[in-house]
């Protein structure tokens, strides 16, 4: 087999194992009805569904004919990603909304082939502008904007 477009490949293969995961997961909460969902029902058919689409992408993105070898996972966006939400999770409460999302912003533009700090800073400053209007001052969310309340 040949792969056409790896990054679809990966993409496939991480939805299928995310959909299993809360197909899985959710396999302790009782489903109820269309009519009156239980805890269950709503994560089992999602995780269904993501493992089907993501079946479905990773099946088309292979090709029969000579095969082409499979490119090692990119690991660093993954660890860098998964890093700044687990810091912004943390970071809200610890630090205030707008460090935690200043260094969500810069931790995930680091998961790149590029960083230009820059471009970083500038793209940090209007990002938190915007969700602090939106989400403190437009929703009310009562998120601390700093560590000092």
């Amino acid at each position: 087999m040949k792969i056409k477009n790896q990054e679809d490949f990966w993409a496939g293969l991480m939805f299928v194992g995310f959909g299993a995961l809360a197909i899985w997961l959710s396999t302790d909460y009782p489903m109820g009805t269309a009519s009156r969902m239980g805890p269950g029902y709503f994560p089992t058919y999602l995780g269904a569904i993501m493992l089907i689409l993501g079946a479905i992408v990773a099946m088309t993105s292979l090709k029969l004919g000579n095969g082409e070898k499979i490119t090692p996972f990119a690991w660093k966006p993954m660890i860098m990603l998964s890093l700044g939400f687990m810091i912004f999770g943390w970071g809200v409460d610890h630090i205030g909304f707008i460090p935690a999302l200043f260094a969500l912003c810069v931790i995930t533009a680091a998961a790149g082939q590029t960083f230009k700090i820059v471009e970083v800073l500038v793209m940090s400053v209007v990002l938190i502008a915007g969700a602090v209007g939106i989400f403190i001052y437009g929703i009310d969310l009562p998120f601390p904007l700093f560590w000092w309340r």
